[in-house]
């Protein structure tokens, strides 16, 4: 936040918003009105006084237009001041003197902490580190708040008065507190869209065919529990519910109101609707004026799903809504549902309804100028009835705290998501559908694999998933015993299995003797096992015992086929602590005991695979480490003095320095004389890399000269370089030649809403050869860096284990400069060689770009 950007509205505890602005000498007014309406007892907590003198000059000095060292931060509703917050400088230092102050009646809604959380992030912003308070021991309440933000802090008692000393960095403890305060403050908003005590569906026509005509047909057939209106000045009722004129004539405010009216309408009955008190509405219009939409939300605190959506929904028993236009209502089920588009909800929807499968809640968010996914997700993470999260995202309004939020949840409820717009014709078709830009798919994917998303690919592929996670264990491993009564279909299974990057598991001598005994002669009994179509099921089913009893196996996929002497499939059942998958050709279904049943091997194998990575998620817990040897002071001097554009190569060597990378080093020069002297100080053969504007790949232009081993040489390539770059040529890098290894690419890229993508894979010559690579957003946690060292391809043949250890720290240590310095915007090591010493980087380059401050974590609402 700057004192250029627009206000920002935020939710408080109860659900309700209100803006954050800073304050100026216009509001002087307000901020006296708003400490002289403080009680006796709250002013002497203030001022350790009851009578604060020359409070008109205190007022006056707060808003005193000296930026940065002077902030004030207000919260508002409407034109009433709820609360301040200031902080000032304390002379030349990075501290500062914080102050806080809420309406006595307005004390129990969280303004304090959310004003601070504010003047924190933009304290950050303007390079304060610490903020100092001085509070009265009895004011509890002042400390309390201090307390609960998260921040590390001391306190120092001192009589009757406690001083408070804040540091500002926001560490995982902060982050964490922020997140949660910002979770009860959405739960507590979307109560009015998912909880709703009463709905008026408006543009409710007597057409059986209208949408308006349909939500209420669904909200009726469904026996919502709350009241229902019905808006149509042209009729006295529609589905056997009372029509009112206008929502101005309804008998009391509703909780919710669904909009199906023209476009152009939408706006003037959403103002309408905020006059009369509705909080919160569902526009299932598209074409609507976003722009005025947003205005008239704003100035009346209402939460919005849509515009351009298909609507809502809820299976729980307190509220039975479905406030959409759906053909057919869901099942009762603890499956919530996000998604941007209303046929990808309608089509997963009746392939759960198939299976048996129900929703515990349908939202459509459409155009998502208001409520999100990210909103969303914290409601699904506090829903006792939600056990599962399925998400269709074609954008994302705000990925870092997504991917933070998803983090959370997928620890204690599996989220799934049907990726999108993967291709370019699919990028621009989602623009055009949702209007908003599409997020690129190398990127999208890291947010979900870092998060824990169960990334699927088709609505099928979906349900599959939801199938095995709803009905079976998670599997302790990936290795897997396929059992069947048709020999060929058993051997799809198996190199089905190891596509997805399954293993066909070993059985143990006992067990491969134990089923040579159930099973006829000219049967398999080593895995995949083929009983021959003679097996019935009880002989299917004792073979299914023994095969779930052997350690080796830690899932099991049966295939059966129906034969004139008999169907095994009866003989399917769950094992005690391990995942059991059918598959019956030509089949999607639940069997008895709850196992879930596919049509095709390929299907079973790859649901398999999908929860032997949920397990695995599970299992490695995400540390970001703490890096010794890192110098910040030094990395960002280097970036303030460049400002932008490239960094020179004695640039980037001090910067890489700075986070304790191994970088190889080298001498700068301008002239031929002092290349020589710098070969001659090596004493050894060297590399000369010329350094001329718009050369970025050296190797490709011709500015690369390697293995000089004496004067004469150096000389001699300098004025090459010369000749061929002229006056492009702004001098040459000279360093000595590296030991042999594997070479590998290890780069940054940064996106202004993802932030920073790491990414690796083979370097030196192969790596325009060969497009193996890895990528991960940044900051990197231990098992981050580790899933990038085994996703590019290569990495298995190319690295050793030993060698690994050395990568991984180069990743976590690249990934922590990405992280700290925002105006890093481009950085390139290739080649990173990597050796039975460790590794080198042989040769890098850094682009540099003033960076806006931003804090993705702070709480607040879309504005537009």
């Amino acid at each position: 936040m700057t004192p250029s950007q627009a206000p920002v509205r935020a939710l408080l505890t109860n659900g309700t918003a209100v803006t954050v602005r800073e304050l100026g000498p216009e509001d002087v007014s307000a901020l006296l009105e708003l400490h002289r309406s403080l009680p006796v007892e709250d002013q002497y907590l203030r001022f350790f006084s009851t009578s604060p003198r020359q409070l008109e000059d205190f007022v006056q000095r707060m808003v005193s237009p000296d930026v940065p060292r002077h902030v004030v931060l207000g919260a508002l509703r409407g034109d009433r001041l709820l609360g301040a917050a200031s902080y000032v400088v304390l002379g030349d230092t990075d501290c500062a003197e914080v102050a806080l102050v809420v309406s006595h009646t307005e004390q129990t809604h969280g303004i304090g902490t959310l004003l601070l959380e504010h003047l924190v992030s933009l304290a950050r912003g303007r390079g304060v580190r610490r903020f100092k308070a001085e509070v009265l021991a009895m004011n509890f309440r002042m400390l309390r708040v201090f307390t609960d933000m998260g921040l590390v802090w001391t306190v120092v008692p001192d009589g009757d008065v406690v001083h408070v000393d804040l540091g500002l960095e926001a560490c995982d403890r902060y982050l964490d507190a922020v997140a949660e305060r910002e979770a009860v403050a959405d739960v507590a908003s979307l109560t009015h869209v998912l909880r709703p005590g009463s709905i008026a569906v408006v543009g409710a026509s007597r057409s059986p065919d209208s949408v308006g005509h349909a939500v209420l047909r669904n909200l009726v057939e469904a026996n919502f529990t709350g009241d229902l209106y019905a808006v149509n000045p042209h009729a006295k009722s529609v589905a056997n519910v009372d029509c009112y004129a206008s929502v101005t004539a309804l008998p009391e405010p509703p909780e919710l109101a669904v909009l199906c009216v023209p476009a152009k309408a939408v706006p003037g009955v959403a103002d309408e609707c905020g006059r009369r008190g509705v909080r919160a509405l569902v526009v299932i219009s598209s074409g609507v004026d976003a722009d005025e939409l947003m205005k008239v939300m704003r100035g009346h605190d209402m939460r919005l799903v849509g515009p351009n959506c298909l609507g809502v929904s809820t299976s729980s028993p307190a509220v039975r809504m479905n406030a959409t236009f759906a053909a057919h209502s869901t099942l009762a089920g603890d499956i919530a549902l996000v998604t941007q588009s209303g046929g990808i909800a309608i089509g997963v929807q009746e392939e759960l309804r198939r299976l048996g499968l129900g929703l515990s809640s349908l939202v459509s968010t459409g155009d998502k100028l208001d409520v999100s996914g990210n909103d969303l997700l914290m409601w699904c993470e506090h829903d006792q009835e939600t056990r599962f999260v399925a998400l269709y995202l074609e954008s994302f309004g705000n990925p870092r705290k997504f991917g933070r939020v998803a983090r959370r949840v997928t620890r204690e409820k599996p989220v799934l998501a049907i990726r999108s717009a993967t291709s370019e014709a699919g990028q621009r078709a989602a623009a055009s559908h949702t209007a908003s830009t599409a997020t690129p798919s190398v990127t999208r994917d890291a947010l979900f694999r870092q998060a824990g998303v169960i990334a699927v690919d088709s609505v099928p592929e979906l349900t599959d998933v939801l199938m095995a996670l709803s009905w079976q264990p998670l599997p302790e491993g990936r290795s897997v015993a396929v059992l069947s009564n048709a020999g060929g279909l058993g051997v799809l299974a198996a190199d089905a299995c190891v596509r997805e990057g399954l293993h066909v598991a070993e059985f143990s001598d006992q067990t491969v003797a134990a089923l040579r005994k159930l099973v006829p002669p000219a049967a398999s009994a080593h895995n995949p096992v083929d009983t021959t179509a003679v097996v019935d099921d009880a002989t299917f089913a004792r073979c299914l015992d023994v095969i779930g009893a052997d350690p080796a196996v830690d899932a099991v996929i049966t295939v059966t086929v129906p034969t004139a002497l008999g169907d095994p499939t009866g003989g399917v059942h769950r094992v005690e602590g391990k995942p059991v998958l059918a598959v019956r050709t030509g089949q999607t279904e639940r069997l008895a005991d709850e196992v879930p049943c596919y049509a095709e091997p390929a299907r079973a194998a790859a649901a398999l695979a999908r929860l032997a990575e949920r397990a695995e998620w599970l299992a490695r817990p995400a540390e970001f480490p703490e890096l010794d040897g890192v110098d910040l002071t030094t990395a960002q001097a280097i970036v303030a003095r460049r400002g932008e554009g490239w960094l020179t190569p004695d640039e980037v060597v001090t910067l890489l320095k700075a986070f304790d990378l191994p970088v190889l080093g080298g001498t700068f020069t301008t002239t031929a004389e002092h290349a020589v002297s710098a070969q001659r100080a090596y004493d050894a053969p060297v590399a000369l890399k010329a350094v001329a504007d718009d050369l970025l790949h050296k190797s490709k232009g011709g500015g690369v000269e390697l293995g000089v081993a004496d004067a004469a040489g150096v000389a001699e390539a300098f004025h090459a370089f010369q000749e061929r770059f002229g006056d492009r040529l702004r001098g040459v890098f000279v360093q000595p030649m590296a030991d042999g290894g594997r070479e590998l690419l290890v780069g940054v890229a940064t996106d202004e809403k993802f932030g920073p993508l790491v990414v690796t894979g083979l370097g030196g010559v192969d790596t325009d050869v060969i497009d193996d690579r890895a990528a991960a957003l940044a900051p990197l946690s231990t098992t981050d860096a580790d899933g990038l060292l085994h996703s590019f391809r290569a990495a298995g043949a190319a690295l050793a284990d030993a060698d690994k250890e050395s990568v991984r720290d180069v990743l976590l240590r690249v990934a922590a400069l990405a992280a700290a310095l925002p105006e890093v915007v481009e950085l390139d090591i290739n080649p990173l060689v990597v050796s039975e010493k460790g590794c080198l980087v042989v040769d890098a380059r850094v682009r540099v770009a003033p960076a806006r401050p931003t804090d993705p974590f702070l709480r607040r609402l879309r504005t537009s």
